[in-house]
């Protein structure tokens, strides 16, 4: 079933990998990660731009607007991302290859949430 705790949930993942991580660079590995696979010159301007747009997201997904489409957006970039950094630096993900198992998760309760949910509220947004 769907719930404002999950859509919270999804989001809050989206903005902290977004913002900490990426914009604010708090964690280095995702900008080796994205200097290793596009190149070092622009590495953390790029990887802020990623981080960017993963707030946006997350600010899609707070938003409540067209959440099936946002599910379906999450699971593109989450599998798109994860199957690159597989086979091009499974090095310096957090549990190597392991990390696709965590990523198949992830989508798979996005998909449960979002796209399988009887119960559709549409926002992590407290109603009034």
């Amino acid at each position: 079933m769907k719930t404002r705790i999950a859509s919270c949930f999804f989001a809050a993942v989206w903005l902290v990998n977004g913002l900490i991580c990426k914009v604010l660079d708090v964690v280095p590995r995702h900008r080796e990660i994205v200097g290793r696979i596009l190149g070092e010159d622009h590495a953390l301007a790029l990887t802020r731009l990623i981080g960017i747009g993963e707030i946006g997201m997350a600010v899609w997904i707070v938003s409540g607007m067209k959440s099936k489409w946002s599910a379906w957006a999450q699971i593109a970039a989450v599998m798109t991302m994860n199957v690159i950094e597989f086979f091009l630096v499974p090095d310096l993900l957090l549990f190597g290859k392991l990390n696709f198992l965590v990523a198949l998760a992830y989508v798979a309760v996005v998909a449960r949430a979002e796209l399988f949910a009887k119960a559709t509220p549409e926002s992590c947004q407290s109603r009034s």
